[in-house]
């Protein structure tokens, strides 16, 4: 079968033109499809054991949260914000917040108190649902800067005695007591939504300056999860794994789609348990940045890296037979009878112990939220693992385009093709322009910032760089602010290069590419933990501290070995003259990534402007 293109892709045009008014409607029409279905997924108290809410029972739960609300004074359209992890509760949080007939207002749980406090005030947000005491300590901090917060629910906190602050307890009783005196109250509310009607307020995480708040209405949403089901690509018997950060426009989506299809998300946030839990929560597919993707898959290429003799010849015989099924499904084609017996052996001896980390049942993965190396999702499809990337914005809810899972409908290195009624188009200047349900319909207070980005004809201009091939697939190249030219009057696209690396160094971390104004480029380079350990365990440096190995000559060799494979592959103008390893990883908490772990390009080369200029001392 030839590749398809977009156009000859089947979709169900009657689910995207019958959709859902509003997600409070959809959430509704979900519980009386499959009251008695499993709909979430937790770990009850930190355990290692599931426990199920079915539909019916999550409603139960939401109703009493949203009128709850309501006798808080919540009103249609007002802001409710959700300070917290990605925990069970940040999802009956947010459904109760749209069945009240408000709007969420995301709040990373990593926010310094003096943003949440602008946050909070920018959105005019009323009540906060704050996960625990460390999220109450911000507000209380700084609650004469947000005397408009009338109220605090906290979901696992302590209540305070001026009943500032009240559990969800509480919430819940002040619900029952306004039901039972105005049973219809919430679907009253629920019924005044339109597709019009704001559903959320996501505040960018921002790389300098203030954040500003994404508006989107409810019909965007609602359209993430109806277009997912038009192309057929989940069903209601699959199994999502959600863990992304909430506050997040590519978590908070992934979510209406659960609404929509009806199957059931395992939730939970803890980014060091991902592994640990697919193990036990045994998923069909999951969404995720890179960086979780190159380490599982570092993680993984080590473990088989250690194997010799007669192992290491079955391995690598079954990775070359998984990679010659993994290309011919790529190309739409039906794998040969001798191929698929290979494959089926491969599979049995060795590609199936790989396989069952993820949980065995695993049949795609996407990555989002910065690029993905060709070569890092070709290795997963090499084991079995199909790994299709996307591609979104928070101003345009996230799903712009998608590679679908199934042979000859994807191409690594592509983010796929744009959704169903989506419109994306490439500007003069290489600009990868959008237009459809999904785009967001301004920024909060930010007149001004809206007319920037946004046409009034609709389209949205997303300040990154890419280009559509002959089959319509897009593919996105780097970001239009992150391209910088070099003395010599060369420009250098930093991301496509750092993701090159990426894909070819297991021990890397991070990889910043540096340069602009100066006559060559040069990188900041940190060392995987777990990655780095185990090599240095083999050469001679067992016992060491992380910041021994990652200082020591032999390391430098070893990251200078990468960096001559890199250089290979590039323009004379774009390659690495130097590289400085910092003795520390970057991290979310120490404001270097943001919570979907994407660089914070401006924030790092800020920081760590001595490192990079020292680079060039000499020269």
């Amino acid at each position: 079968m030839p590749l398809q293109s977009v156009a000859d892709r089947a979709v169900d045009q009657a689910v995207l033109d019958n959709r859902a008014p509003s997600v409070g409607a959809l959430f509704r029409d979900r519980v009386q499809a499959t009251p008695d279905k499993p709909a979430y997924l937790y770990f009850k108290d930190g355990g290692t054991e599931l426990t199920t809410l079915t539909w019916r029972q999550t409603h139960d739960i939401v109703r009493e949260w949203a009128a709850g609300l309501i006798s808080l004074g919540v009103e249609l359209g007002d802001r409710v914000a959700i300070a917290s992890n990605t925990s069970l509760p940040w999802v009956l949080a947010d459904l109760a917040i749209v069945c009240a007939g408000g709007a969420t207002t995301t709040v990373y749980p990593t926010t310094i108190a003096d943003d949440v406090a602008y946050i909070l005030s920018d959105s005019g947000s009323a009540v906060v649902f704050a996960e625990d005491d460390t999220q109450i300590a911000k507000l209380q901090d700084r609650r004469n800067d947000i005397p408009h917060v009338k109220q605090v629910v906290t979901m696992s906190g302590r209540a305070t005695e001026d009943g500032w602050v009240i559990t969800t307890e509480d919430l819940a009783a002040k619900g029952r007591e306004l039901l039972a005196t105005s049973p219809g109250v919430v679907d009253e509310r629920i019924d005044q939504l339109g597709p019009e009607s704001l559903a959320v307020v996501i505040y960018t995480s921002g790389t300098t300056g203030r954040p500003k708040g994404v508006r989107l209405v409810q019909d965007s949403v609602v359209y993430e999860g109806a277009l997912i089901e038009a192309t057929g690509t989940v069903k209601e018997d699959d199994l999502q794994f959600l863990w992304l950060p909430l506050s997040h426009v590519f978590g908070k989506m992934l979510l209406a789609l659960g609404l929509q299809i009806g199957f059931p998300t395992a939730v939970d946030g803890r980014i060091d348990k991902i592994v640990d839990n697919m193990a036990i929560i045994k998923p069909t597919f999951m969404a995720g940045p890179p960086r979780i993707y190159e380490k599982a898959r570092g993680r993984v290429e080590l473990m088989l890296g250690q194997e010799t003799g007669v192992k290491k010849k079955l391995i690598d015989w079954a990775l070359k037979v998984g990679a010659e099924m993994r290309d011919v499904l790529e190309r739409g084609e039906t794998p040969s009878a001798g191929l698929a017996r290979k494959h089926k052996l491969a599979t049995k001896l060795v590609l199936h112990k790989v396989q069952e980390r993820f949980g065995g049942r695993v049949r795609f993965m996407i990555s989002g939220s910065a690029p993905l190396n060709a070569e890092v999702a070709k290795w997963f499809g090499a084991v079995g693992l199909l790994l299709v990337e996307g591609y979104g914005l928070t101003e345009t809810s996230s799903g712009t385009t998608v590679n679908l899972p199934e042979p000859g409908c994807y191409r690594y290195g592509s983010v796929g093709w744009p959704m169903p009624g989506t419109e994306v188009k490439i500007a003069e200047d290489g600009e990868i322009l959008v237009k459809g349900p999904g785009v967001m319909r301004g920024y909060h207070n930010s007149p001004e910032a809206t007319a920037d980005v946004l046409q009034e004809d609709g389209w949205f201009h997303t300040g990154d760089i890419g280009r559509i091939d002959e089959r319509g697939f897009v593919y996105v190249t780097d970001r239009k602010k992150d391209f910088f030219k070099t003395s010599g009057g060369k420009y250098i696209a930093p991301a496509e290069i750092e993701a090159k690396f990426k894909g070819m160094c297991l021990y890397v971390s991070q990889f910043l590419v540096y340069g602009a104004g100066h006559n060559y480029a040069t990188a900041l380079v940190t060392l995987d933990p777990d990655a780095i350990t185990t090599w240095a365990a083999g050469n001679g440096l067992a016992g060491k501290s992380y910041g021994e190995i990652v200082q020591s000559d032999d390391a430098r060799a070893l990251v200078q070995g990468y960096v001559d494979r890199l250089n290979d592959g590039l323009n004379r103008w774009e390659t690495i003259k130097d590289f400085t390893i910092l003795d520390h990883d970057l991290s979310v908490e120490m404001g270097d990534l943001t919570p979907s772990m994407k660089l914070k390009r401006r924030a790092v080369t800020e920081k760590y402007k001595d490192h990079l200029e020292r680079m060039y001392d000499e020269s």
